[in-house]
Parts: structure tokens; sequence; C-alpha cells
């Protein structure tokens, strides 16, 4: 039964998922904030699907947390899941993420259409810069700006070294910094075929005030908050005295 629904899931998103980047790509001439508004709709299109098709549900604990203007999520990051549920969960966002991405047909194009911060994550610092020059246009032009601070997907139980990108553009924006842990990957693993049904848990923490913190600082407390309600809220994916195991990275960029 779960490989075929996850069949029929993929055959869902291989049905929807071009006409969408196809309209998408053609509404370029547009205000950036209706082709917004027009392509991210597929989000909420798409976990209609993984609620009905692949029996995977969400609750989300903390909405009070989210502030009233834009702001710097930083978040847990295990599989394509959150890419879509931040979507609807939050106000209209966009994503920091890997320059390489929109090359990927159909899906890459619509990415572009929403102004992602796309990043050359080889260009080390010059990254960096990259990130606070977009960002802070985003975050002027009202839109969130979502930061995975691991770099990449981790499994549940698994942490990387927490990168300082998104504090150092709230820092130098001044907008809140919201963290947001969940056990996505717990349902939705990693590049894999087979989505589990179950309900997936999506906690917002309360914002931190970035005014008159270091950018380390900022970047530890929203580690230290994500990291303690991932243990807190799904401790079976932390036998060992709910320590997360790191993993290590060969290069590290400074996102």
């Amino acid at each position: 039964m779960i490989f075929l629904r996850s069949l029929l899931f993929a055959l869902v998103l291989i049905v929807v998922t071009p006409p969408y980047a196809i309209f998408g790509a053609l509404t370029f001439p547009l205000p950036l904030r209706i082709r917004h508004r027009i392509v991210t709709s597929w989000a909420p299109l798409v976990l209609w699907f993984v609620r009905h098709l692949l029996g995977i549900r969400y609750t989300v604990i903390g909405r009070e947390n989210i502030p009233a203007g834009p702001a710097v999520i930083l978040s847990k990051h295990q599989s394509a899941w959150e890419t879509m549920a931040l979507q609807v969960i939050f106000p209209p966002l966009c994503f920091v993420l890997k320059r390489e991405l929109l090359r990927i047909p159909f899906f890459g194009w619509g990415l572009a259409q929403i102004a992602s911060i796309a990043i050359d994550r080889a260009a080390g610092k010059d990254a960096l810069a990259q990130v606070v020059e977009q960002g802070r246009a985003r975050l002027k032009a009202g839109y969130w700006v979502v930061v995975f601070p691991e770099g990449t997907r981790v499994a549940p139980g698994t942490t990387r070294r927490y990168k300082v990108g998104g504090a150092w553009l709230a820092r130098r924006a001044g907008v809140p910094v919201v963290p947001v842990a969940h056990n996505a990957g717990e349902f939705w693993r990693r590049n894999a075929f087979l989505k589990y049904p179950g309900e997936i848990t999506v906690s917002i923490g309360p914002a931190i005030d970035v005014r008159g913190m270091k950018v380390e600082a900022i970047n530890a407390q929203a580690e230290a908050w994500i990291e303690g309600e991932m243990r807190r809220l799904f401790p079976h994916h932390y036998p060992n005295s709910g320590i997360p195991t790191l993993i290590p990275e060969q290069e590290e960029a400074a996102l």
C-alpha cells in the first residue's frame, strides 16, 4: 500500500508540476508579487495530495510566535516536505538555495520566478555577501526569508554545524529570527521514493530580537532552541541521552 501511494504521488507530481512551471515561466513580465502568488499556489495543491494520497498530516505548535512583519526563518531541514509546508504556514517567503537548483527542469523554473536567493556556495565570503544583499532587498519588499542553517537535509537524530548566513542577514537587516523544528524526515526521508503515513509536528519558537546581539550569539540561540525542541518533541530519535549525532563535514562554507 505504501508503495502504491508513493507511486501515485510521484505520478501526480509529474502531471501537476510541468504545467505550473511553464505557466510560471510565462509570467516573468508580471510584477513579482503576482508571479509569487501564482507559482506558490503549487504548494498547497501538492500538500493536499500529500495528505490524501500519502496520509501525511501535520500540526503546528507556536503560531502565536509568528511576528507581524518579515523575519528570517531558521529551520531544521530533513526533507522536501518543509519546502512546501513553510510556504503555507508562513506569510509570503523565499528561500536561500544553491544556484544549481535553478537548473532543474520545471522545479527550478518555478523557483526562479519567486525571487529565490540563489547563491554559489563555492564562493565562500562572496556567497555570504550575496545572501545579505539579496536578502535585505526581499525583506524590504515584504517577503520572509527561509534559511536552512545546516546547509543540507539531515536525517532525524543527526545535526550539522549551524552556519551563520541566516543570522548574519537578520542582524544586517534588523529583523527577528524565527527558529523552526520539525520531524518531517521521519515520514519523508531524504531522496526516498517511499513516503510513510503519519503526523508531522512543526514547532515555531519565540522570535529572537537581534538588536544588540552578535551574529554568533544569534546563531547559537537559534541552534540551542531548535536542537532542544527536537529532543523535547522527538526523544525517540535521540537515544544517547538526547545528544544528536554530529555529521562531520569535509569542507564547511561560511553559510
